[in-house]
């Protein structure tokens, strides 16, 4: 009943899961490119484990939980993700487990619980987890093991309970006895004190074990409790005597490491049937050179000769030739590292062991290599590596390695060396390893490097070179790889880098280069594919540039340019990257970069990767067309480009793109257009960007909700930009959409209402209604009359509308005819006589309203005017429904019909009225042609504002035709047509 009960459980929660849409997670990252099976859930905030893992979807294969607030793993945790094979729930605050926490797991295959507080496990903790074959416990607080807690891990092959606090390793030997596919068993760093153990044996197929670190005494095993083991460590038992090991059967032990231990190792071997040469030595306290001699005395009775030697950590200050002639042959390595060597003296102390392959005398003392062609000197031809690391060697003399003529690898790097003679590298024709990185090195000479004609890899890192003199590299036409990275380097002489015909990666970050000679790949071009030229002092400060420095760089495939010093590149060329279609990724971060433009990457066709976060200053309008060519990059960084626009005109020929991270840039809005331009978009990161919860946003929210194709990095922790407390995901959009339905019900009820209601009240009401309507007739004509009657108090004689363009010729023309010449009229000019503050619409009804006249002063300017044409409506209103004369217009320019077309409201105007025309000066007499115009605008001005009707001028016996009422005036070939 229970099982059926935990099996509808599972069902509820998958059918639960295949309801949400979208494709964003709460608290995990799908790894892109992983198709939904790796996910991370890293510095989460949650202490629930379901509300981080909840909307995973059961495709889950590898699961990350790390550095969260958890404390406890409930039961069924995991039982919606049947398909896991890797978890890890380390670096959290776990402290408790539950008895069913994995169940219905059956697919786990490694389980990471490290570093958390489990202090108690419970016995069917891992009872599901038939195919785990690694798990580690490792820096918990463990004392003790349930008995069976593994039994059920029939599959285990390694398992890791290091740094705990156990005590008991007969509990640990019942707990894993039945494992028989274990083979790592890992126990250092725990408080054991013996290996004693009751009728239990540990499993044949565990070869390896360690129990470093702990409180061994005496291991107190029977004699065959480790037959099984080859590789055992006890290192780090400061306690452990030679003693304990009388009787334990370790002859199948492959490699027995006793450092930092009390076991003297000649009574050790005594006592031990161990195999010699699979001891090792290091820090075994072989501090003299008598103990040396006893202890290879007592090797070569028992080996005749020895593969690995190891002697490290044993505080050894001097080697003499016969500090090792009565070991047996030593053919594989000698390790010293770790000593307090001061001299090695070209190694005649190997002087019977001249078959050896490998020599190690990192962390010691030397502090200087001498020269050793001598006559004296032995000559180890076998010898292939050689490593004086970490030392402190300042000066490395002529022939330093001529008995070393075969070497293939060289380490020299992280001492002090300041020089290097010019012969010291002589002789090491097979040389392909160099490492000279970390030293003190100011110079290279033309003949440095000259013997070295196989080299493949050349490290000279952070040294002080600061200048790569002619002929440097001359003789090394094998070298592929050459770091010259975090020197002082400014310039390459012209032939600095001739020979180099192989090159392959050229690194140069971190040096003081200010510009890229293009002269500087002309012996590589061909083959270079790597160029490493991030924190030099690269800068552009213009558009202009002749040709691009990588134009031959045609297989070139890795270029970083990141981090230029102090102020970045600034400006990119428009051809800088020209030439370069075979560039795959290109780094330009940290650059300040204030000028993007528009044909930068155009050359880049075969670009895949791209990344320019933190490349630019301040806010960026990136230009329509900066990425049009980039139809291959799978994945773009512009994280904290100050970002302001996401257009499609900007990002839409991103076809290929699959990972896009916008962080922390600065647009309110993400147009839904321009993402549903990139087809293979797969992850999209817009953290950090202040978004607008707002109808702007309203179909971005739609789509990240009902996206199955795009993951939105965190998208259910995006908040709104104005309230933190309110996220992007769940904002109100419900305004955003006019419910036309509704709209058109109440349309619809409203219409009905009126055709029931309207016959009812005229059937009812028809002499009520209209007794009203007379009355309101009645005070209509009485405030109509009372209207009039205030008119004639009018303000101002005149509201000139005009456009500002023509403001020199009212203020020159217009205003000193009519306000001064003794003319008196008093004008509203809108720049002299509107009121501030005053909302500009009302300004202007005011002074139509309190000018008896309005007078447009219409030009080409004037037509195209919003204000302008607020202000002739007005003044047309009162001609047309008020019947008030009040309206005149002067064209200042030519203006023909088709022009005016559009005007309806003028050519209205104009039908029914004539208009005034300025004279131009091309006319036969200005002079008095301007004398008849001012005259004839003088009168209009004074004449009513009250259109008389048809009735009343003929009362008046002075009716008219249109045709009658315009005087025509001549002015040689002129024609200006006033108003009477």
């Amino acid at each position: 009943m229970a099982g059926l009960k935990q099996l509808l459980l599972v069902t509820l929660v998958l059918c639960a899961h295949q309801l949400i849409s979208g494709y964003s997670f709460k608290n995990c990252i799908a790894e892109p490119y992983s198709r939904g099976t790796l996910f991370n859930c890293i510095r989460r905030k949650e202490t629930n484990i379901s509300a981080i893992i909840e909307d995973l979807p059961p495709s889950v294969v590898n699961l990350t939980i790390t550095i969260n607030p958890l404390r406890h793993i409930p039961s069924y945790s995991f039982v919606h993700l049947p398909n896991i094979q890797h978890l890890r729930i380390d670096h959290n605050h776990l402290r408790n487990i539950s008895q069913s926490a994995f169940q219905y797991l059956h697919q786990l295959k490694s389980l990471n619980l490290s570093f958390n507080y489990i202090s108690e496990l419970s016995p069917d903790a891992f009872k599901d987890l038939h195919n785990l074959t690694f798990l580690s416990l490792t820096n918990n607080k463990l004392k003790q093991l349930p008995e069976k807690i593994f039994f059920s891990l029939i599959n285990l092959n390694t398992l890791l309970i290091r740094q705990n606090l156990l005590t008991n390793f007969s509990g640990i030997a019942k707990s894993v006895s039945n494992l028989t596919n274990l083979k790592i068993l890992n126990l250092c760093f725990n408080h054991l004190t013996s290996l004693r153990h009751s009728n239990v044996s540990l499993p044949k197929s565990l070869t390896k074990l360690y129990v470093c670190r702990n409180n061994l005494s005496t291991l107190g095993c029977e004699p065959s409790f480790l037959s099984f083991i080859k590789f055992l460590d006890l290192s780090y038992n400061s306690q452990l005597l030679a003693t304990a090991f009388q009787g334990v059967d370790l002859r199948q032990i492959i490699y027995l490491h006793l450092r930092s231990t009390s076991v003297k190792v000649v009574e050790f071997l005594k006592v031990s049937n161990i195999s010699a040469s699979h001891v090792d030595f290091s820090g075994t306290g072989l501090n003299n050179e008598s103990l040396l001699v006893d202890l290879c005395k007592l090797l070569k009775t028992r080996v005749k000769w020895i593969k690995n030697f190891n002697l490290g950590s044993n505080r050894i200050r001097n080697l003499t030739k016969l500090s090792l002639q009565n070991c047996p042959k030593i053919k594989g390595a000698l390790d010293l590292s770790l000593n307090e060597l001061k001299r090695i003296s070209c190694l005649n102390f190997l002087n019977s062991h001249r078959d050896i392959k490998s020599f190690d005398a990192e962390h010691n003392h030397l502090t200087y290599l001498p020269t050793c062609k001598t006559r004296s000197v032995v000559y180890f031809q076998n010898l292939e590596e050689l490593s004086y690391r970490y030392n402190r060697i300042l000066s490395v003399n002529s022939y330093a390695f001529y008995h070393t003529p075969n070497i293939k690898q060289l380490k020299l790097n992280i001492n002090t060396i300041a020089f290097l003679h010019r012969k010291a590298l002589k002789g090491l024709k097979r040389l392909e390893t160099l490492r000279l990185d970390n030293n003190l090195l100011t110079d290279l000479f033309n003949d440095t490097f000259e013997d070295n004609i196989n080299l493949h890899i050349l490290n000279l890192r952070n040294n002080r070179i600061s200048v790569i003199f002619n002929g440097t590299f001359l003789k090394l036409s094998n070298l592929t790889t050459l770091d010259l990275g975090g020197n002082k380097i400014t310039h390459f002489e012209h032939s600095g880098l001739d020979g180099l015909k192989s090159l392959s990666k050229f690194y140069l970050d971190g040096n003081n280069l200010k510009q890229i000679d293009p002269s500087l790949f002309r012996a590589f071009q061909q083959t270079l594919t790597a160029l490493d030229l991030q924190s030099n002092q690269i800068a552009f400060f213009n558009e202009k540039t002749t040709c691009s420095p990588f134009v031959n760089l045609r297989k070139l495939s890795d270029l970083k340019l990141d981090g230029q010093r102090p102020h970045g590149l600034t400006v990119i060329p428009p051809n800088f990257f020209k030439g370069l279609h075979s560039l795959k990724s290109l780094y330009l971060t940290n650059n300040n970069i204030v000028l993007l433009p528009p044909n930068a990457f155009d050359d880049l066709t075969g670009l895949h990767f791209l990344t320019l976060d933190n490349c630019c200053v301040g806010a960026v309008n990136l230009q329509p067309g900066v990425f049009k060519n980039l139809r291959n990059v799978t994945k773009l960084i512009v994280e904290n480009m100050g970002i302001q626009n996401f257009s499609k005109e900007v990002f839409g020929n991103l076809t290929k793109l699959h990972i896009l991270q916008l962080n922390r840039n600065v647009m309110q809005q993400i147009q839904v257009n321009a993402l549903e331009s990139l087809p293979n978009l797969h992850y999209l990161d817009i953290r950090g960007i202040p978004l607008s919860c707002t109808c702007k946003n309203n179909l971005l929210q739609n789509w990240t909700l009902n996206n199955t194709n795009v993951q939105v990095v965190f998208l259910y922790t995006l908040s709104c930009e104005h309230d933190k407390k309110i996220k992007f995901y769940n904002f109100d959009t419900k305004v955003c959409y006019i419910d036309l339905g509704e709209y058109l019900f109440f349309c619809t009820a409203a219409v009905v209402f009126l055709f029931t209601v309207t016959p009812l009240l005229y059937v009812k009401l028809y002499w009520k209604m209209k007794y009203s309507y007379y009355v309101f007739c009645a005070w209509f004509r009485e405030q109509w009359r009372k209207l009039r009657e205030e008119e004639e108090n009018c303000k101002y004689d005149a509201f000139i509308s005009y456009n500002s363009s023509d403001e020199q010729w009212i203020m020159d023309q217009l205003v000193p005819n009519l306000e001064g010449n003794g003319s008196s009229f008093k004008l509203c000019l809108h720049h002299r006589d509107f009121e501030l503050g005053r909302y500009i619409v009302d300004n202007i009804v005011s002074a139509v309203y309190s000018s008896r006249k309005t007078i447009c002063v219409v030009s080409r300017n004037f037509l195209q005017s919003e204000w302008c044409s607020l202000e002739i409506q007005l003044a047309s209103y009162r001609l047309f429904d008020e019947h008030r004369d009040v309206l005149v217009l002067v064209f200042l320019e030519p203006i023909s019909e088709r022009q005016l077309s559009s005007y309806h409201r003028m050519r209205k105007v104009m039908l029914k009225k004539t208009y005034l025309q300025w004279p131009g000066l091309d006319c036969t007499d200005p002079a008095l042609a301007q004398d008849l115009f001012w005259n004839q605008l003088r009168r209009a001005m004074r004449t009513g504002s009250k259109l008389k009707t048809e009735e009343n001028q003929q009362s008046e016996g002075c009716v008219t035709t249109e045709s009658e009422e315009t005087e025509h005036f001549e002015t040689s070939d002129e024609n200006y047509y006033l108003l009477p």
